[in-house]
């Protein structure tokens, strides 16, 4: 079972007397830092990148076995190279930017100049990339020094990080559990503190359920935050993870800005997340949709974990009511279904062939079959019900200001289960219907914070979706750190493995 610090009461200010660094656990007091808090400490020279690497390296050693979420990770004496060319770069006063020094770990669905590329297939197990994906890169010139890739399912299909080429992730807070997916790997390193931040992507929740079961923050930007290439609003997008608010905002300033590839990007200045995120919340409206009014399945103790949290966002002064928008969550699923088998289909090459194709898991193969067999007219009304969609919730947004959603239907299951068949007793009729409280938001690219809501008897975590209107990034984050401040469930909660060396 996790150890709590502090139990206090959802909404009650957390104990400031918790030492922030260091512990019985054996663990240097480098890796317990925020990454903020790092980053000062390397920018005043008051530790060197060596000592941090060396931290990490050390840290990642003693705990990495017992969850599988760093792959590909690269040899000590090549990164420490790296690190003392970074205090080289600090003494000259070269300083790269706040990331400078950071052992910082791709998830292994991007791109990483010279390091493995496999998406988890055994297609691409002896691929390695060529170039940086543009975050990447952006993380690079940041200062940031990658270190290897971490884990996630094959092709990134489903919420759970198993495959055939890195093996399964586990969370830290039960090992024998899943750390849900796609992001599993940056998730459960994050809670592990063997690294500062991460990255993600998210199309049906990877930057929300695997925070959930692991007890970190997660943001799903609004679509065109972190530029894409293209010019259709796919549901795909990278992000920033975190254990608190302010790395998180502070790392998608790095992710995020405007790119001559990506014409449909938003073109705001990223350093506005920068910015202190403190504000007057006194008078917000917040609608709870929960389960749909029964719609989504949903396991005991769920939802009660996720309305536990209503209590510190009234301590800021918001409103929480239920309240559900004017639009069939069947009809959104539908959507979603069509919309996704759409977006597979630029990997069709692999599925028509037959070598590729038997090295596919079976969901892949699934959504090949489904998108394969769409017609123009099904895209063309999948496109016009996504408008109608998104006009449902332009007209709710006009009584609410945010909206809050379970980010997962179930606890961390056992790790060896691909997926849950049922929840509750009410069967699954997909690989990935346990997961549609994500679905609607992804479908109208809305910004999105996933943050923590506490623990169950067993002492398994939960989260809960914070949901704002487009573009509204900043806002989110900002009542994403004020229910923080009340909570701090990242700070109070540390997996077991950290308490017990």
């Amino acid at each position: 079972m996790s150890h709590v610090i502090d139990p206090v009461d959802a909404g009650d200010s957390p104990r400031t007397d918790v030492e922030p660094f260091g512990g019985p656990g054996g663990y240097d007091d480098l890796v317990m830092c925020d990454a903020l808090t790092l980053s000062g400490l390397i920018k005043s020279r008051e530790v060197s990148c060596v000592d941090v690497m060396t931290a990490y390296l050390d840290h990642i050693e003693r705990h990495n076995g017992s969850v599988n979420a760093i792959v590909a990770l690269r040899g000590r004496d090549e990164l420490l190279a790296e690190a003392r060319e970074r205090d080289h770069q600090l003494a000259d006063g070269h300083y790269l930017g706040w990331m400078h020094g950071f052992p910082h770990a791709v998830k292994d669905l991007s791109a990483a100049k010279g390091l493995p590329f496999t998406s988890g297939s055994p297609i691409f197990a002896d691929r390695i990339a060529d170039a940086d994906d543009l975050f990447v890169a952006r993380i690079k010139a940041a200062g940031a020094i990658v270190i290897g890739k971490t884990n996630t399912p094959e092709f990134g299909l489903g919420s759970q990080t198993y495959n055939p080429v890195w093996g399964t992730t586990a969370t830290p807070y039960d090992t024998s559990r899943t750390a849900g997916g796609s992001s599993g790997g940056a998730a459960a390193a994050l809670a592990l503190r063997m690294v500062p931040v991460a990255d993600g992507s998210d199309y049906m929740g990877s930057l929300r359920n695997p925070p959930a079961f692991n007890n970190v923050v997660g943001f799903r930007p609004s679509w065109g935050r972190i530029p894409e290439a293209g010019f259709i609003a796919q549901g795909a997008v990278v992000g920033p993870m975190g254990r608190s608010v302010a790395d998180v905002a502070q790392l998608l300033s790095t992710m995020a800005g405007p790119d001559a590839g990506a014409p449909l990007g938003i073109g705001e200045d990223p350093e506005v997340f920068t910015r202190n995120l403190e504000r007057d919340f006194r008078g917000t409206r917040i609608a709870w949709v929960g389960d749909w009014d029964g719609y989504l399945a949903t396991e005991p103790g769920v939802l009660e974990l996720c309305e536990s949290s209503f209590d510190a966002f009234r301590n800021i002064g918001c409103h929480v009511e239920a309240a559900l928008p004017d639009y069939k969550p069947e009809d959104i699923w539908q959507l979603f279904l069509r919309w996704r088998w759409w977006a597979q289909l630029g990997l069709v090459d692999l599925y028509d062939a037959p070598q590729t194709r038997e090295q596919m898991k079976p969901e892949f193969v699934w959504e090949m079959e489904h998108g394969i067999a769409l017609s123009a007219l099904d895209v063309t009304k999948a496109a016009a019900a996504r408008n109608d969609w998104q006009a449902a919730l332009t007209k709710m947004f006009e009584t609410y200001d945010y909206i809050l959603a379970p980010s997962a239907q179930v606890f961390p299951f056992d790790k060896s289960t691909h997926w849950p068949t049922e929840i509750a007793g009410r069967p699954m009729d997909t690989y990935h219907r346990w997961m549609e409280t994500v679905a609607p938001w992804t479908m109208t690219s809305l910004p999105v914070a996933a943050m923590p809501v506490g623990f169950d008897g067993r002492g398994l975590s939960m989260g809960i979706q914070i949901i704002g209107r487009h573009g509204a990034d900043r806002a989110v984050l900002q009542l994403a750190h004020a229910y923080e401040q009340k909570t701090k469930w990242t700070q109070r909660v540390l997996p077991p493995a950290l308490l017990s060396n």
